[in-house]
């Protein structure tokens, strides 16, 4: 296959690798942020719980493992290189690795499904950064575009519900599971309507016509407006159904916020509340998903850019309140 690209770039978000990682990394994710000290050990308990290590950069190396094999066994054949937004591997770095390896233009993929300011201008935003501190050695990156709709995302995502369905007995509520973001943040995007399509492209693949879409991660002072419900404000509503599925569609791998604030806060609550709760599988390394990312990189080489670029002024930063506030500090 002919290809103006030479390199994969794979971006995320990174996670501490052990306890002493754990403050450092949250630095990293608060620099320049006005979040009272308080906060920032608040979450760095969540961390602690598991040991300080968060499971995303093993899941990251997993998915570039098996997507090496992939672009191996299919092609094109391209290097693969990985690089974090907060802890390392450190976006500059990597890029100042690719530009020694002779690497001139990449294809990058960013671990976020969905359009928001998080999820994609802010990675555009990092990337520039990057190669403005690189300097003329960095690559050219090209972000792979938004893949919520696609069958290689939805696929897997139907295979997890219908496994965690058998888990249940009568009828149970769906549910369907996305980061919260500060409703500036979601007017400016269209992340809202992309999970609502998700969402029901995946409830229509295992055969339900109702279901809920609410929210979990939540950051922030009370004053400021995000998305709700919250998914422990939902379980507490009256009359709630005593069998609950719940499939994290707003992210891709099973990584601390999955597993803390719903296979450990949510289950809690529920547990109290005498609920059968069942946690259906992000999509993780799943092969469809992966093969996924093969397509989209394909799709690029041979189509060029055209509506699949995002626009100069899409996804524009969230007004931020000026009193002093929290932040998520464990999202990928």
């Amino acid at each position: 296959m002919n290809s103006p690209y030479d390199a994969i770039l794979v971006l995320s978000f990174g996670g501490p690798e052990k306890r002493e990682d754990v403050l450092p990394f949250l630095e990293n994710v608060l620099r320049g942020r006005n979040v009272p000290h308080e906060r920032m050990l608040e979450v760095a308990e969540h961390y602690y719980h598991f040991g300080g290590r968060s499971p995303i950069n093993d899941q990251n190396r997993a998915l570039i493992a098996a997507l090496e094999a992939e672009l191996a066994a299919n092609g094109p054949n391209l290097p693969i290189y990985w690089g974090n937004r907060n802890w390392h591997p450190m976006l500059p770095d990597t890029l100042r690795q690719m530009g020694a390896d002779g690497v001139t233009r990449a294809l990058g993929f960013v671990t976020s499904a969905y359009s928001s300011y998080s999820g994609c201008r802010q990675y555009r935003e990092d990337i520039a950064r990057a190669q403005a501190e690189v300097g003329p050695a960095s690559p050219g990156v090209d972000k792979l575009r938004a893949f919520f709709d696609h069958p290689g995302f939805i696929e897997p995502m139907i295979e997890n519900v219908r496994s965690a369905l058998e888990k249940t007995t009568a009828a149970p509520d769906l549910i369907f599971t996305a980061h919260s973001v500060p409703m500036s943040m979601a007017k400016t995007s269209a992340y809202v309507d992309q999970l609502r399509i998700a969402a029901k492209l995946v409830a229509q693949g295992v055969g339900i016509e109702s279901w809920e879409l609410v929210y979990q991660s939540r950051s922030g002072p009370p004053t400021q407006p995000w998305l709700e419900p919250d998914i422990c404000d939902y379980l507490r509503q009256p009359d709630r159904s005593s069998q609950v599925v719940v499939m994290p569609i707003g992210f891709i791998s099973d990584h601390l916020e999955v597993v803390f604030d719903l296979d450990t806060e949510a289950q809690q609550v529920a547990s109290e509340l005498g609920i059968n709760l069942v946690r259906a599988a992000t999509v993780g390394t799943h092969p469809r998903f992966i093969s996924m990312i093969r397509e989209l990189i394909v799709e690029r080489i041979q189509f060029g850019p055209d509506w699949s670029v995002c626009a100069a002024d899409c996804c524009p930063a969230p007004t931020r309140p000026t009193a002093p506030r929290g932040r998520d500090m464990s999202r990928p």
